[in-house]
């Protein structure tokens, strides 16, 4: 089956959902379109052992050959990966979402196109082989998390947040598009295999800093990096199911991907390690510390989402700084990249469950505020042990996944300190400090959601429903993802076998070989003491601390304004304003005045671009002798035109124009066009019969009208067009690259079109679609006046009988 069509089967199912939704009744559309991530999982699963062994899958569909642009799929260990993950989680989150959205008061419709068309985005993203390809579904995944986000459209805040996403990813999008035109002009090729191939010649090329900068802005975008995280807070607007899939599996997983697939390019330079290594450490803290501030449920989750992208985005950096070491597959920076997938697969699982139980809360309490909940333990209890697993997973305690993979990432920030790499072996101590503090503030955080949520005093008078257990069918899918989350624990090596190696060697392909050359080991003990071991308990020590102390200074955030929001949403208010009063100056509502603007700039451009080229060249040799008959009706022609400017009468400037088409119609029959003859002085008679019959229900002209004021800029304005066109007119016929097209239709009009009169083959033949296109938007035209007839005799057939 080919990998191509794969992708787009989520989206070709959506086609359907709008009809299933109408014809199943009583059945929820869910159960249908869990048929498809399902059908997709089980597939990428049979992909898993020879992938496994460092093989690969590649299939092609050509969209646009001649601009080199196809539609490649290519799986690797790395893709592979995140296809499970995008298929896995999102049954899981189908699964979810029938329990949780009413099939009678909820679109469901929508919400089942919009997740399906986000899911081939998100294949189509890890899956691509070409930039433009991938740069298309990148973009799509902007598009469809838009909607998924706005579901619920009818509320200010899924709006603003729904926006606020779209805004900031696609202007990251943008920016990468720079960086991939950037990539194929230095490889000349769009072939991300073909690039990582030329990775060596491409690092001293002189677009090879921008084009790495430009790609990095548009994952640090996509994957809430600072400062760009300022959009996922607000996506929380967005149903639970959209939360849990989006924001912790898939879209803020897409920068991450990109990251992780163009180590291989950039893995070179300094720069790379530096921003890569540096800024998601900075995020980690950044998202760790403000997560304490938020109140409400799905926000904290929010900010530790941010925290735990940058913790993955700073291992990905630290795998790069392989690169620079000649025994790096012997050392500490061997479990970087290791850390940074096993840590991925981890994060998604407890991320996941968590946003589930934090929809499960909301949905049976009728809250979020943490500062309403409390005392739901012996009421949710499968709630709260779900909660309790994908926290403690995510703060890093054993026996759950997060507690092998935050280890590893202590071990690679560690090692960073060892090594002279770009002033590292200065700076390089900031790096485990910094990563010491954003998981101290990580324990503190996950301890805040779990336990403020579900110990404590319970306050039924603040909840707007009694709180209760979920549906067993809400419940399947958190519980089988914190199942997932003790199982990792016990069996990591195998995960590493089957899942992790393999990404790794896609990602460190300049230190591996193949999966089997990853010589990772993974075991929470082993065997002797190391400083990351310390640096966990001290974690344990002092967060757990700070956690029994938090009321005593959690009230200290208050001081901590929202700056990077206040500065967006005064930005926002500033350009809409500006832009609302800058319309106002040129959006007159006058046509006159837009024929000014654009006949104004018409003339700088032309007349500039004449200038600039000195494209003045004319040639006077060519032209046919002006003879008595064409200078009588030239003169004709510029005395209806002026009559038109001074006349007082309505009457007398219609007759006048008239008089200029009846005068152009004189040049066609002089010139030997009888037919375009004929067809000018039947519409100019049409048009000139129109007019009279309009302007006679007008009403009488005053005597202030009467008078027109002549407008210099207006005089300047009409000249200078018809001097430009002149010009041009004049630029062409004396600068001709190629011979006239005249020549082609005299020798072929009767030969080819079999027709005599040249005029009636272009029109018919040569230009057929030209004019089928014309009448068809004369039919338009047609239909349209008929409506507006029919509309207006209702209305007054309407009005009589009310009379």
């Amino acid at each position: 089956m080919s990998l191509v069509l794969l992708i787009f089967l989520p989206i070709i199912a959506a086609l359907f959902i709008p009809l299933l939704f109408k014809k199943v009744g009583q059945i929820h559309t869910g159960w249908f379109v869990l048929l498809v991530p399902a059908a997709l999982f089980i597939y990428y699963s049979t992909l898993l052992p020879s992938i496994a062994e460092g093989g690969n899958r590649v299939s092609e569909l050509q969209w646009i050959p001649s601009l080199d642009i196809a539609f490649i799929a290519y799986i690797d260990g790395l893709s592979l990966l995140f296809s499970l993950l995008i298929t896995g989680i999102g049954a899981l989150v189908v699964l979810y979402s029938i329990f949780y959205l009413d099939k009678y008061r909820e679109q469901l419709h929508n919400f089942y196109v919009y997740l399906l068309m986000f899911m081939t985005a998100m294949l189509g993203v890890v899956q691509s082989d070409h930039l433009i390809s991938l740069y298309l579904f990148w973009e799509l995944t902007s598009i469809s998390s838009f909607l998924l986000i706005g579901y619920w459209y009818t509320r200010d805040r899924s709006r603003f947040g729904a926006l606020k996403s779209m805004i900031i990813t696609v202007f990251g999008g943008l920016m990468m598009l720079g960086g991939f035109v950037l990539l194929g002009i230095m490889g000349n090729t769009y072939s991300i295999r073909e690039l990582i191939s030329q990775a060596p010649e491409l690092v001293g090329h002189d677009f090879f800093v921008w084009a790495l900068v430009l790609i990095l802005l548009g994952a640090f975008t996509k994957s809430a990096q600072f400062p760009f995280y300022i959009w996922l807070p607000d996506a929380m607007e967005a149903p639970t199911p959209v939360s849990a899939y989006l924001h912790s599996a898939t879209m803020v997983k897409a920068g991450l991907y990109l990251v992780a697939r163009f180590t291989p390019i950039f893995a070179a330079s300094g720069t790379w390690v530096w921003l890569v290594t540096g800024i998601g450490l900075f995020t980690m803290l950044w998202g760790s510390f403000f997560a304490l501030k938020q109140k409400d449920l799905k926000g904290i989750l929010a900010f530790s989402t941010v925290s735990q992208l940058g913790l993955i985005m700073s291992l990905l950096g630290v795998s790069a700084a392989g690169f620079h070491v000649e025994n790096a597959t012997e050392i500490a920076l061997n479990y970087a990249g290791f850390a940074a997938i096993f840590h991925l697969i981890n994060h998604a699982v407890f991320k996941g469950s968590l946003f589930m139980i934090a929809g499960i809360v909301d949905h049976e309490t009728g809250t979020r505020d943490i500062r309403k909940l409390g005392g739901l333990m012996s009421l949710m209890p499968i709630s709260f042990t779900v909660a309790m697993i994908g926290a403690f997973s995510m703060a890093g305690l054993p026996p759950f996944g997060g507690f092998l993979s935050k280890e590893m990432f202590l071990t690679g920030m560690v090692a960073l300190t060892e090594f002279d790499l770009f002033s590292m072996d200065v700076w390089g101590i900031l790096f485990p400090v910094i990563a010491w503090i954003g998981s101290v503030f990580t324990f503190i955080y996950s301890f805040y959601f779990v336990f403020h949520t579900f110990a404590g005093k319970h306050k039924p008078e603040e909840l707007p429903k009694p709180a209760h257990e979920a549906p067993k069918g809400m419940l399947i899918s958190p519980v089988f993802l914190a199942i997932l989350a003790v199982v990792i624990f016990f069996i990591p090596n195998i995960v590493g076998e089957w899942l992790v190696k393999p990404a790794v060697a896609a990602i460190q392909p300049f230190m591996y070989d193949s999966p089997s050359d990853v010589h990772v080991h993974v075991a929470a003990w082993h065997g002797y003491i190391t400083p990351e071991l310390w640096m966990t308990i001290g974690i344990f020590a002092v967060g757990g601390l700070m956690f029994w102390t938090l009321r005593k200074w959690q009230h200290q955030y208050e001081r901590f304004p929202n700056t990077l929001n206040s500065l967006y949403d005064k930005g926002m208010f500033l350009s809409d304003t500006g832009a609302n009063r800058f319309s106002r100056l040129y959006m007159t509502g006058f046509i006159r005045s837009y024929l000014v603007y654009m006949f104004s700039f018409l003339i700088i451009i032309v007349l500039g671009t004449f200038v600039l080229n000195d494209a003045f060249a004319i040639d006077m040799n060519n032209l046919a002798p002006v003879g008595l008959y064409e200078i009588v009706i030239m003169l004709a022609l510029l005395g209806s035109t002026v009559t038109i400017l001074f006349s007082k009468s309505r009457l007398t400037a219609i007759i006048a124009l008239g008089a200029v088409g009846y005068s152009v119609a004189l040049f066609f029959v002089i010139f030997r066009a009888p037919d375009l003859a004929l067809t000018q002085l039947v519409i100019e008679t049409i048009s000139v019969a129109l007019f009279l019959l309009a302007f006679y229900h007008l009403p009488q002209i005053s005597r202030k009208e009467e008078r027109m004021r002549f407008r210099f800029g207006n005089a300047v304005i009409a000249v200078g067009v018809g001097v430009t066109m002149t010009l041009v007119a004049l630029a062409a016929h004396s600068g001709k690259a190629l011979p006239s097209i005249s020549e082609f239709y005299k020798e072929t009009v009767y030969t080819e079109a079999g027709g005599g009169n040249i005029v009636n083959v272009i029109l018919v033949d040569y230009r057929g679609f030209d004019t089928l296109f014309e009448i068809g938007v004369l039919g338009i035209a047609g239909i349209g006046i008929i409506t507006l007839i029919k509309l207006r005799l209702t209305k007054k057939e309407g009005q009589h009988e009310n009379k």
